[in-house]
C-alpha cells in the first residue's frame, strides 16, 4: 500500500505538466486574445487606437512573446507563488482568487453536508423498508430532484420569495454588508442567506445519492455474510450499519475525487442566477476573454485537487473495505 501511494504521488507531478501545457493551448486556440478584445472594445467607444499603443500593451500583457515562452514564464513564476496578473482586472491573479475562494468552499461544504446528512438516512431507511410508501415518496422525489435543473429550482425560488413576500434571495449578504469588511455581524447575515444555495446546489446530489445508497444496500442485504450475521443473533440495526451499510458507502467515498475541485469551482450557473461572489462566474468571465494567466490557474487548481482527491479515496477506500488492495 505505501509503495502504491509513494507511485501515485510521483505520477501527479508529469500529469500537472501534461494538464498544464494542454489547457494553456486550449486558452490560445481561439481566433485573437485578449488584446484583440480590448483593442475592439476601445473602437467601439469611438477612441482612436493607434500602432504604437496596441504595440505597447502587448508588451505590457507579454503578448509580444511566442505562445511557448509565456507558458514557461507562467509556470516559473507560478513556482514561486505568482500566478501573473489578470489581464481583465489589471490585479495580481492570486488577490481575485483568495477574495472568492472562502465563500466557494464555505458554501460547498455546507452542501456536501447537507446532501450527505439528508441522502444517507433516507436512502438507508428506503432499502431496508423496499415497496413502503416511504420507500414510493423517496424515489419519486429522487427522480425529481434529478430531473429537475438547479438553476430552474434557484430561479422558482426566488420568484416564490420575491412575488409573495417581497423577499429578494440573490446574493450571499444583505446589501449593507456587501462592502464591509468581516465581523461577526456579516458572518451571521450570511448564514442567514447560505440556506439558499445550498439547498439549490444540493437538491440534485441529494436525490442521487438517494438512490445510489438504496442500490448498493439493496445489493448487500441479501448476500450471504448477512444472513449469517443475522443467524448469529447480531441486532437488526447493529448489523445493517456495520456490514452492509460500509460496503455500500464505497461508492461515496469514491466521488471524493470530484468533490474536492467542486469545493473551488462551485456550481457556475447557480452562481450568476443567484449572483453568488464565487470562483465559478470569475473563472467564466476568464474563459470568455483569454485571460489566460487566471483562467490557467484556476484549471491548474482544479486539476490538482482531483488528482489529490483521486488519491485520497482510493486510500479511504482500501481501509473502507479490507478486499480492495492495491499491490499487484
Amino acid at each position: 500500500m505505501l509503495q502504491y501511494i509513494i507511485r501515485r504521488i510521483f505520477y501527479i507531478i508529469p500529469t500537472l505538466i501534461v494538464v498544464s501545457v494542454v489547457s494553456f493551448t486550449i486558452i490560445e486556440l481561439p481566433p485573437g486574445d485578449f488584446l484583440t478584445s480590448y483593442i475592439t472594445q476601445l473602437e467601439l467607444s469611438g477612441e482612436s487606437v493607434d500602432q504604437s499603443l496596441v504595440d505597447a500593451l502587448k508588451k505590457r500583457y507579454g503578448l509580444d512573446q511566442p505562445l511557448y515562452m509565456r507558458y514557461i514564464k507562467w509556470v516559473w513564476e507560478a513556482m514561486h507563488g505568482n500566478f501573473g496578473v489578470s489581464f481583465e482586472w489589471d490585479r495580481p491573479v492570486s488577490e481575485l482568487i483568495w477574495d472568492r475562494l472562502l465563500l466557494t468552499v464555505v458554501i460547498s461544504l455546507s452542501t456536501l453536508m447537507f446532501t450527505w446528512i439528508v441522502a444517507l438516512p433516507i436512502g438507508i431507511y428506503s432499502a431496508t423498508h423496499q415497496y413502503s410508501m416511504t420507500d414510493y415518496v423517496a424515489t419519486f422525489l429522487g427522480f425529481i430532484g434529478l430531473a429537475t435543473p438547479n438553476f430552474m429550482i434557484a430561479l422558482v425560488l426566488m420568484w416564490f420569495a420575491f412575488s409573495h413576500f417581497g423577499v429578494n434571495l440573490s446574493g450571499l449578504f444583505s446589501e449593507k454588508y456587501i462592502e464591509q469588511p468581516w465581523s461577526y455581524g456579516k458572518f451571521v447575515d450570511m448564514l442567514k442567506h447560505l440556506w439558499v444555495p445550498m439547498i439549490v446546489l444540493g437538491t440534485s446530489g441529494t436525490a442521487g445519492l438517494i438512490r445510489t445508497m438504496r442500490a448498493n444496500l439493496l445489493d448487500e442485504l441479501y448476500k450471504p455474510y448477512v444472513e449469517t450475521a443475522r443467524a448469529k443473533g447480531l441486532g437488526e440495526t447493529k448489523l445493517i450499519l456495520k456490514y452492509p451499510v460500509r460496503v455500500a458507502l464505497n461508492p461515496f467515498v469514491s466521488t471524493i475525487g470530484w468533490t474536492l475541485p467542486q469545493l473551488v469551482s462551485g456550481s457556475t450557473i447557480i452562481s450568476i442566477v443567484l449572483s453568488l461572489p464565487t470562483t465559478g462566474p470569475l473563472f467564466f468571465k476568464a474563459l470568455l476573454s483569454q485571460d489566460m494567466y487566471l483562467a490557467g490557474t484556476f484549471v491548474m487548481m482544479l486539476s490538482f485537487l482531483t488528482v489529490l482527491g483521486t488519491l485520497i479515496s482510493d486510500i479511504l477506500l482500501a481501509w473502507l473495505d479490507p478486499r480492495i488492495r492495491y499491490e499487484g
